[in-house]
């Protein structure tokens, strides 16, 4: 079987606030075409890695290689560069109230490509038609329900055809049928395109679905306590605390 190679390494990776540490030493591999999964409790510091992985907030020490590069270390310009083949979709969507679905697929097209009008609007049709969206261009985000937010924002995430993209909490605020749907979606761009996803999640049936790798961070111990498939931590859990969490609801 040939082993997989590593798109994003953490090395003892150190992320906080004003120099006060939340996680310590954590050190990790997401492989290329992986569904990895942030797990953790409340204010255990997923969204915080995140920000790291993507980098709007600084690590207070550590390293992070991303497709090949040392992006800790980066240039601005490298760093640009390097995010050009990263997609993000927030926990609200994010998308710009005053532009339609269409504007905001077309904004990241406008600003890092030189193509025409006519090949941005192709593209624009296209990621629609992927997140199943086609006849929404014209609509604005205060016209869409959650779960189409959510997908028009996963259009946008994917307009620059992405290696990588970052899902921060993408079922919070879906009811059971759109979270679904949702999760269908993200396993279909994954093994369709090759895209490397990961995830930021305490929904249980979500990464039971999709996940096929996954860290977990505990607030206490202040870094990674288990690591590995969590059907496998699940059915062989390394500690108490990741047994709670991942059979938690179970009779």
């Amino acid at each position: 079987m040939t082993q997989k190679k590593p798109i994003i390494s953490a090395t003892n990776l150190t992320i906080g606030y004003d120099d006060v540490p939340l996680m310590e030493n954590m050190t990790f591999d997401v492989n290329r075409g992986d569904i990895f999964a942030i797990m953790g409790g409340s204010g255990s510091g997923k969204s915080t890695l995140l920000r790291a992985l993507t980098g709007l907030v600084p690590p207070l020490s550590g390293r992070i290689m991303m497709a090949g590069h040392d992006f800790t270390a980066a240039s601005p310009d490298l760093r640009a560069r390097i995010m050009r083949g990263v997609g993000v979709l927030f926990q609200s969507g994010a998308l710009f109230g005053s532009m339609t679905v269409g504007e905001n697929i077309a904004l990241p097209l406008r600003q890092y490509t030189d193509y025409s009008n006519e090949m941005i609007d192709d593209i624009v049709a296209l990621k629609l038609d992927l997140v199943g969206l086609n006849s929404c261009a014209d609509f604005y985000p205060s016209e869409l329900s959650g779960g189409m937010k959510k997908r028009a924002g996963l259009a946008r995430a994917l307009a620059l055809d992405p290696e990588i993209v970052f899902f921060d909490e993408p079922s919070a605020g879906l009811d059971p049928v759109s979270s679904r749907a949702l999760d269908d979606l993200i396993l279909q761009i994954n093994r369709s395109m090759g895209t490397t996803i990961v995830i930021v999640s305490h929904e249980l049936e979500s990464i039971f679905t999709i996940a096929n790798n996954s860290i977990f961070i505990d607030r206490t111990s202040r870094g990674i306590i288990a690591h590995g498939n969590p059907h496998d931590l699940r059915r062989n859990p390394p500690n108490d605390i990741v047994q709670q969490f991942l059979t938690r609801g179970k009779a």
